[in-house]
C-alpha cells in the first residue's frame, strides 16, 4: 500500500502493531521524550510530506499524557506537511463527558474533539463511543465503527436456546437490541439511576430474564459498579448464568478480579481497544480483536471506499 504512514503513541503500542500487520506496511518510529521541565515532545521519524497519515492512540490512563501525546503527533504531522492526518482512536474517554449534568460543569468530549481538530487531525475514527451526541462534538468527519460483529461471532459459538441480552440501562438499550438481533435473542434492560461516577441504582430489569442464560452487554467497564449492581438484580431473577461483554475493558480497581470471583458470571469478553495489563488477565477472560475491522476501515479512508459497508 503506497503512499500511507502509521505512527502510534505510547498509549497501545501492540494494538498498532497487530493493525499494520493486517495492512501490510510497517509501523513508522515515533519519538517521545521529556524535558527537564516535564513537558513533552514528539517526534515522527519518518517522511509525512503529502502522505496520508495514520496516528494510532486510545486514550486510555494516564489519558491527559496521551491525549497531550496526540496533539504533539499531530502538529507534528501537519508542520510535516502530511497530505491527510487521521487520528484512530479506538476508544475516546472524554466521551463519557458529553453532557451539562449539573451547573457550571464543564462539557470534556466537546472539548477535546475541539483541540484535537486545531491541532490538524482531518478526520476521526473511533470505536463505540459512548452516546451518539459525541460524533457530532466533532466538526470534521468521524468514522463510527462498533465491535458488535466481533462480539456476536464469539458468543455464537455457544448454545444461545434460552439465552436474553440484557443492557444495563436504557441508554444503551438500542445497541444491545442490535446485538440481541444479530444473536437472535430476547433483549432486557435495567432501569439505572446514576448518583455519581461509582455509584448506581438499578431498580428493576425490564424483560424476561428468570430461569434464562444472560449476556450483559455495555460498551466500557471501569470499575464495574454497574456491572455489580445488574448482577444483584439478576441473581433475584433466578438467572442460570451471567457472560459480561463489553467493548472497552478498562477494569479499573481491580474490576477485573472482582468481577471474575463472582461464581454467577461464567465468562469476561471484551475487546483490545484498550490495553489490558497480562497480569490482570483470568481464566474467565476472553480478549477480541479489533485490529483486522480498524485495518479494513483505514485501508477503505485512504483508498476512498465506503466504511458503512463494513457493517451491512
Amino acid at each position: 500500500m503506497r503512499d500511507i504512514a502509521v505512527f502510534s503513541g505510547s498509549a497501545h503500542p501492540e494494538l498498532a502493531t497487530e493493525i499494520c500487520h493486517h495492512l501490510g506496511v510497517p509501523l513508522l518510529p515515533t519519538r517521545i521524550s521529556r524535558f527537564a521541565n516535564d513537558c513533552l515532545e514528539v517526534q515522527l521519524q519518518a517522511n509525512c510530506r503529502e502522505r496520508d497519515v495514520f496516528l494510532i492512540q486510545p486514550l486510555v490512563p494516564p489519558v491527559q499524557e496521551h491525549l497531550v501525546e496526540l496533539l504533539l503527533m499531530l502538529d507534528a504531522a501537519r508542520g510535516a506537511s502530511a497530505g491527510r492526518i487521521t487520528v484512530v482512536m479506538p476508544h475516546y474517554a472524554y466521551a463519557r463527558s458529553d453532557k451539562k449534568d449539573a451547573p457550571r460543569i464543564s462539557i470534556g468530549g466537546r472539548l477535546v474533539a475541539d483541540l484535537l481538530t486545531t491541532a490538524g487531525a482531518s478526520r476521526i475514527l473511533a470505536i463505540t463511543l459512548h452516546s451518539p451526541q459525541v460524533h457530532g462534538f466533532f466538526s470534521i468527519p468521524v468514522d463510527h465503527l462498533h465491535a458488535l460483529r466481533e462480539l456476536a461471532t464469539h458468543f455464537r459459538g455457544y448454545d444461545l436456546t434460552d439465552t436474553v441480552v440484557v443492557s444495563p440501562d436504557l441508554g444503551n438499550a438500542k445497541q444491545a437490541a442490535a446485538f440481541a438481533r444479530m444473536l437472535k435473542v430476547p433483549v432486557a434492560a435495567g432501569a439505572k439511576q446514576r448518583f455519581s461516577d461509582d455509584k448506581v441504582v438499578i431498580s428493576a430489569v425490564i424483560g424476561d430474564v428468570v430461569d434464562r442464560d444472560v449476556i450483559v452487554l455495555d460498551d466500557e467497564i471501569a470499575k464495574g459498579s454497574t456491572v455489580f449492581e445488574l448482577l444483584d438484580r439478576l441473581r433475584e431473577q433466578k438467572v442460570r448464568s451471567v457472560r459480561v461483554a463489553c467493548t472497552h475493558g478498562l477494569f479499573a480497581s481491580a474490576a477485573l478480579r472482582r468481577l471474575s470471583a463472582e461464581p454467577e458470571i461464567a465468562e469476561i469478553v471484551c475487546t483490545n481497544t484498550v490495553p489490558i495489563p497480562a497480569a490482570d488477565h483470568t481464566d474467565k477472560l476472553t480478549v477480541l480483536s479489533v485490529a483486522p475491522a480498524l485495518a479494513e476501515a483505514m485501508r477503505r479512508i485512504h483508498n476512498g471506499e465506503s466504511v458503512s459497508a463494513l457493517f451491512s
